[in-house]
C-alpha cells in the first residue's frame, strides 16, 4: 500500500469513525443504549465472520493463546467500552463525547506502567496526565445543576478506561488466529455480553426499542460501515503502521465528528470544548513526545 494510499485510508477511518458519534447520538432517540450497542456488533460480527469465511482464512480458536485477547478484547473492548459510551452519548454531544475520548492516548501509558510494576512513571508523564484531565474539566464544565449532563460526561469518561484497560492486557502475541479472525471473535463475544446485558440490565430490553425505519437504517449504518469496515481499516493500518500512530487516531476523529454533527444534528462546538481539545493534546505530547520523536528519526532515517 503506497503513502498515499495509507494516508486517505486513514483520513477515511477517522472520517467514519467520527461519524460513528452522529449515527449513534440520532439512533439513541429510538433505541436503548445497550440495545443499540447489542444490535449494532451482533450485526457487525456476522458480517467479519462472513468475510473470514470467504477468504478462506482459519475461523477457530485454539487454546489460551487465541481465547484471552478474544475475552479479554470482546468484553473490555467492544462490550463495556460501547454500553458506557453508548449510555453517555444521550446526554453528551457527538463532538463532545469524541474529543473526552482522546485522553485515551494520555492515560494508556499511565496504566501501562501502573500494571507493570517495574516501570514508575516520570514526572513529565504525570504532568501530562494532570493536564490532559485538566482539558477534560474544561470540555465537561461540570454543572452541578445539570446532573445528567454531568453522569454523561462520566460515563463517557469510563468508555475511555475500559477502551484502555482492554488495549493494555490484550496481548496477541500468543495468538495463532489472524487478527481479522481475532476481531471478529472479540466483536462476537462484545455483542453476546452487550445481547445479555440488554436482558438483564432494567431498562434497557430490546423490547424498549421504539425501532423506526430511520433507527433501521442507522443501525445498518454503525454495523456495517463504523463496524465492520472501519475495524478492517483499523487493523490494516495497525499492521502497517503500529500502535502509536494509530493512537494518533483519536485526535483526528473528533473534527469530523464536530462537521458530521454540525451537517447532521446542526450542533455547535462551544470555545472551551476546543480549548480543552488543545488541553489533551497537550498532555499527550507531554506523555509521548520523546517516543514520537524517537519513532519520526527512526522513519527518516529509514527513508
Amino acid at each position: 500500500m503506497s503513502a498515499r494510499r495509507t494516508l486517505l485510508l486513514y483520513l477515511g477511518l477517522a472520517a467514519t469513525w467520527g461519524t460513528a458519534f452522529v449515527g449513534v447520538d440520532a439512533a439513541l432517540d429510538a433505541v436503548p443504549p445497550v440495545p443499540l450497542a447489542a444490535l449494532r456488533f451482533d450485526l457487525a460480527a456476522l458480517l467479519l465472520f462472513g468475510v473470514v469465511v470467504a477468504t478462506g482464512r482459519r475461523l477457530w480458536p485454539r487454546g489460551r493463546g487465541d481465547w484471552t485477547p478474544i475475552l479479554v478484547g470482546g468484553l473490555c473492548n467492544i462490550g463495556l467500552h460501547h454500553a458506557l459510551l453508548f449510555a453517555g452519548q444521550r446526554t453528551v454531544s457527538p463532538a463532545v463525547a469524541a474529543t473526552l475520548l482522546g485522553l485515551i492516548p494520555v492515560i494508556t501509558p499511565a496504566m501501562t506502567r501502573f500494571v507493570r510494576s517495574d516501570e514508575r512513571p516520570s514526572k513529565r508523564g504525570v504532568l501530562g496526565v494532570l493536564v490532559g484531565f485538566g482539558g477534560v474539566v474544561l470540555i465537561a464544565r461540570p454543572d452541578p445543576s445539570n446532573v445528567a449532563a454531568s453522569a454523561g460526561v462520566a460515563l463517557v469518561l469510563a468508555s475511555a478506561v475500559a477502551w484502555t484497560v482492554g488495549a493494555v492486557l490484550v496481548d496477541e502475541d500468543d495468538a495463532e488466529l489472524g487478527g481479522l479472525a481475532l476481531q471478529a471473535w472479540m466483536l462476537g463475544v462484545g455483542a453476546l455480553a452487550l445481547d445479555v446485558a440488554a436482558f438483564v440490565v432494567p431498562g434497557q430490553s430490546f423490547a424498549a426499542a421504539a425501532m423506526t425505519p430511520t433507527a433501521l437504517a442507522w443501525v445498518v449504518y454503525l454495523a456495517a460501515v463504523p463496524g465492520a469496515a472501519g475495524f478492517l481499516a483499523y487493523f490494516r493500518l495497525l499492521h502497517r503502521l503500529g500502535p502509536l500512530e494509530m493512537s494518533l487516531l483519536e485526535y483526528v476523529i473528533p473534527p469530523f465528528a464536530a462537521l458530521f454533527g454540525w451537517l447532521v444534528l446542526g450542533e455547535g462546538l462551544a470555545s472551551a470544548t476546543v480549548g480543552g481539545f488543545l488541553a489533551v493534546l497537550a498532555g499527550f505530547w507531554l506523555v509521548k513526545g520523546g517516543a514520537v520523536r524517537r519513532y519520526l528519526r527512526r522513519r527518516l532515517a529509514s527513508a
